[in-house]
């Protein structure tokens, strides 16, 4: 089913009709909807065949693509249908005898498929130029306190509304990156230094006295003799133990700072043709 949206991209973006094969049919005129289901029911076709000529097509079995509409008839088939002025309303007989051409069940009772419910002035008028299909508001040109016409569409009021853009910023939260806490063995040199002490020999000589004189004589008078002393040294000794020293872990914290954002936005201005410029644009 094709929606209003689809149907106002192809009235403002200059769609195209194509059929079997995709073969190019020419560029979409109107479109009209179904009053009882708001639906879009016809498309008018400019075919180039005749100077300003639409040919009516039916939109129950086409299909929208961008700016693209494809219907599954031929070029021949669409350049025999009946000849309708596409400035009027269809009436019941005429979009029976469409219907018949296209090879489609005529149905006087609404339905999904957007068919006509029977009455002459119900069944597919003309979506106003330049306004969505299927605006419904009612024309107030001429009516009291009303002053000029809207070109564009129906004039509901006395003044328009001028509209803008306006930029909302804000933040999101996304990854920037990731971080690890490895830990790996490295080997450096200590250096030392250590106190030691070792024992060397001393001579100590005395001389005979009274008191050591016996000591002197106990031996013989000419004798060979060797004593013996143990001598003694300190020497560094090391040994290693793995203690634990610290604790660590990682967490996040945050900084905050202000980065410039910039984007265009667009707004309405309003003028007139009289020279007279709206001095209040902001």
């Amino acid at each position: 089913m094709i929606t209003t949206d689809q149907v106002q991209q192809l009235l403002s973006g200059g769609g195209t009709v194509t059929g079997e094969g995709g073969s190019k049919i020419g560029k979409v005129g109107q479109v009209f909807l179904d009053d009882q289901t708001g639906e879009p029911e016809w498309v008018t076709v400019k075919t180039g065949m005749l100077a300003g000529a639409e040919t009516f097509v039916p939109l129950a079995q086409a299909s929208v693509q961008g700016s693209e509409v494809q219907v599954p008839y031929g070029k021949d088939v669409i350049k025999d249908a009946p000849r309708i002025s596409s400035d009027e309303s269809l009436s019941q007989e005429q979009e029976a005898q469409l219907y018949r051409h296209y090879g489609l069940e005529y149905s006087e009772a609404p339905s999904d498929s957007g068919l006509p419910t029977g009455t002459a002035d119900q069944a597919g008028a003309p979506a106003p130029s330049g306004a969505p299909a299927g605006d419904s508001r009612r024309d107030r040109a001429g009516e009291p306190g009303v002053e000029g016409q809207d070109t564009s569409g129906p004039t509901t009021d006395d003044a328009m509304t001028r509209s803008e853009e306006q930029l909302h910023v804000g933040t999101q939260s996304r990854e920037a990156g990731r971080a690890r806490l490895r830990k790996f063995v490295t080997t450096e040199r200590v250096t030392q230094d250590v106190p030691v002490s070792h024992e060397e020999v001393r001579v100590d000589r005395e001389p005979i006295t009274e008191a050591n004189r016996g000591d002197a004589l106990a031996g013989g008078d000419l004798t060979e003799e060797e004593h013996e002393v143990t001598l003694h040294e300190e020497r560094p000794v090391m040994d290693k133990e793995t203690v634990p020293v610290e604790r660590v872990r990682m967490g996040t914290q945050r900084v905050s700072g202000t980065e410039q954002v910039s984007e265009d936005v667009r707004k309405e201005q309003v003028e007139t043709d009289a020279g007279d410029s709206d001095t209040s644009r902001s």
